[in-house]
């Protein structure tokens, strides 16, 4: 546990110096200059275009038929086996890894670029990543993971009781089901594993009236998990779209949240 929290702390400390000290010497050099790397920065910790990319790239397999493309495409999103999943099965899998992702994808890191700059969000994507790469609870990593899971678990409190209120006035925009939204985001958001994860999952279930988590196999053994939302329709192709319809004005609420977040924060600290 100790060699962990020694990882994670080394590993902030040279984000962050590193992050900050490229910035203030472009400054130095250049206003404009340190503008366009803080933009460069922070669009790297974004990952909105990847989900849909993936997502779409989902959708289109199935629309073709093509059931097998679409196992190992949705295979890049998702942790559980994916060779037996039937066409609901593959459509619930993406919309989950759309939900999910949301937070620590999208709206998570244009949080932390609000409150400390691109600096804020190259630290919050140092976490995140340190997570799931050996964050696990297993035997293997359960001691060295310990201090990376715990900070990821901080780190997402705050983003991701936002993010699904985001969701709900997304769906509201996009004129789905707004009053089931925020009944299922209210009613399921705790029930996963993760004290983070759920929020955004139970607001796009709910908003596209959808029942996501339940029993999936990984690696050959089948875990039996909460299940969010209520079936009030099948899992089909079109609700991947409007997934990802959720995630593009989410993107957008959100980035119009925290860039006035962040502009109160500089009236705030007196600067230009």
């Amino acid at each position: 546990k100790t060699a962990g929290v020694l990882t994670v702390t080394i590993v902030l400390l040279a984000a962050g110096f590193t992050t900050a000290g490229l910035l203030y010497g472009l400054g130095l050099v250049n206003q404009a200059l340190q503008m366009a790397a803080g933009v460069i920065l922070l669009y790297t910790c974004l990952a909105a275009k990847d989900l849909a990319v993936h997502s779409r790239a989902v959708y289109q397999a199935l629309q073709d038929h093509d059931l097998e493309l679409a196992r190992k495409r949705v295979a890049m999103m998702v942790g559980r086996d994916t060779q037996h999943l039937d066409e609901a099965g593959i459509t619930r899998a993406c919309i989950e890894s759309v939900a999910e992702n949301i937070v620590d994808g999208v709206t998570a890191p244009l949080f932390y670029a609000a409150l400390a700059g691109p600096v804020g969000a190259l630290l919050y994507k140092a976490v995140n990543t340190m997570d799931s790469t050996f964050g696990y609870k297993n035997a293997k990593y359960r001691e060295f993971g310990w201090a990376a899971a715990r900070l990821d678990d901080l780190a997402n409190f705050l983003p991701a009781r936002i993010t699904g209120l985001i969701i709900v006035a997304a769906a509201y925009m996009l004129r789905l089901g707004t009053n089931q939204a925020w009944r299922i985001f209210k009613r399921d958001r705790l029930r996963h594993a993760s004290p983070n994860s759920g929020h955004s999952e139970a607001a796009v279930a709910g908003a596209l009236g959808l029942q996501l988590g339940g029993s999936n196999f990984y690696f050959g053994s089948l875990v039996h998990k909460p299940t969010i939302g209520n079936p009030e329709h099948p899992p089909r192709t079109k609700h991947i779209l409007l997934a990802n319809r959720l995630l593009l004005i989410t993107t957008l609420l959100a980035g119009l949240l925290f860039i006035g977040i962040r502009l109160a924060v500089t009236v705030y600290q007196g600067k230009p």
